[in-house]
């Protein structure tokens, strides 16, 4: 089975109490500490065990709430254990997401000089990032985390920004693009959707509509598309262009199967999806169990079947090919087990695609055009 790692080493332990994160109650699996940090023992386990597994890639992401309160040492240990047990010729790849408060030089140097790349949580100008991450205090963010990209520009270590699209930014797409590629520079982003129902359908005062989703999308793409197809990656739309040149799925939310990757609890306890860290979805332990066993068991295997499991009108929908029912978390009623349900954002995706897909096709011809005219050159 081929699989990547999503690590939570520092568990949901977070410096920030942003108003929309969903990790922060996990904490409650674990309550006999208050601080919860990954063993040198768990450490060791997580990445011998991995690298002695048959992958493309071995792929680490390192998560949390905030995985840099491990602190730089940590970082250190993780690049001398890989480079312990990974085979000659292994090609191992390392991703930190984080708020970037924590950046330091030492820090940053590692990251560089390890490939690591950093992903920085940042919605876009101070007003609108600092509405919703916040401290404990109620304090904004944004100038920390500023200071957190300018640690690593200083340092020479690649990174990109990850914006989570919610009620304080879905009404400024194309301000909040101009100010990430802009004013900050960045030239590989990441939009998610902010989706958070209960069991009734019912979405949170923070979550984008349908019709807010859509039209956020469809002004991104066509601020992209005029000049910087070229210069700004959106993984979004490199999905895309994936799976209309090579027919290939390269994000979990694409394809029809849920097991892209396990989480990693900072005790080793095992997870499909970080959106589904919960007791009755627990496959194991490093410590206790290998990797071909949880794969294997039931409760795994149940959980991957859930994305085929779609609304009636799905499969005949023009854009299936695309969303796959989207991600199942963002299903109606998908807590209370109602698997074939529509996206709560299903119009918005439609939107999406009807209004972008011809000039995607276009784009995607040209990259074939290309490609097989570097295979032809002599």
């Amino acid at each position: 089975m081929t699989f990547s790692l999503l690590i939570k080493p520092a568990s949901a332990d977070c410096n920030l109490r942003c108003e929309y994160c969903f990790y922060l109650d996990r904490a409650g699996l674990y309550p006999d500490t208050a601080t919860h940090r990954m063993s040198e023992a768990v450490l060791e386990r997580v990445v011998r065990t991995y690298l002695a597994t048959s992958q493309p890639v071995y792929s680490f992401v390192w998560q949390g709430g905030e995985p840099l309160l491990m602190g730089a040492p940590f970082y250190e240990r993780v690049a001398d254990l890989q480079m312990a047990y990974a085979r000659r010729g292994a090609d191992v790849s390392n991703a930190v997401q984080t708020n970037a408060m924590l950046l330091d030089d030492r820090l940053a140097r590692h990251l560089r000089a390890c490939r690591f790349l950093t992903g920085v949580s940042l919605d876009g100008p101070e007003a609108v990032h600092d509405a919703a991450r916040q401290d404990a205090a109620g304090r904004g963010s944004h100038k920390q985390v500023l200071a957190g990209i300018a640690c690593l520009k200083r340092n020479n270590a690649e990174y990109n920004v990850l914006t989570l699209v919610s009620k304080h930014n879905v009404a400024r797409p194309v301000e909040t693009y101009e100010y990430l590629t802009r004013e900050v520079g960045a030239s590989f982003l990441q939009f998610i959707e902010c989706v958070e129902l209960d069991g009734q359908g019912r979405a949170a005062p923070y979550c984008v509509s349908p019709q807010e989703w859509g039209s956020f999308l469809c002004a991104v793409f066509d601020r992209w598309y005029r000049e910087d197809t070229r210069t700004v990656s959106v993984r979004l739309f490199d999905t895309l262009l994936a799976k209309l040149v090579t027919g290939r799925d390269i994000c979990c939310t694409a394809g029809l199967d849920c097991r892209q990757y396990f989480v990693v609890e900072y005790n080793g306890d095992v997870y499909p999806c970080d959106f589904h860290v919960l007791p009755e979805l627990r496959l194991g332990n490093v410590m206790t169990h290998t990797w071909e066993e949880m794969a294997d068991s039931d409760t795994f295997k149940r959980f991957g079947a859930r994305k085929r499991e779609t609304h009636a009108a799905c499969p005949g929908c023009p854009y299936f090919r695309f969303c796959a029912g989207d991600c199942p978390k963002n299903r109606v009623g998908h807590r209370a087990g109602a698997a074939k349900t529509l996206s709560h954002l299903c119009q918005g995706w439609k939107m999406f695609y009807a209004h972008t897909l011809p000039r995607f096709e276009l784009l995607a011809k040209t990259i074939r055009d290309e490609q097989g005219r570097n295979r032809s050159a002599p």
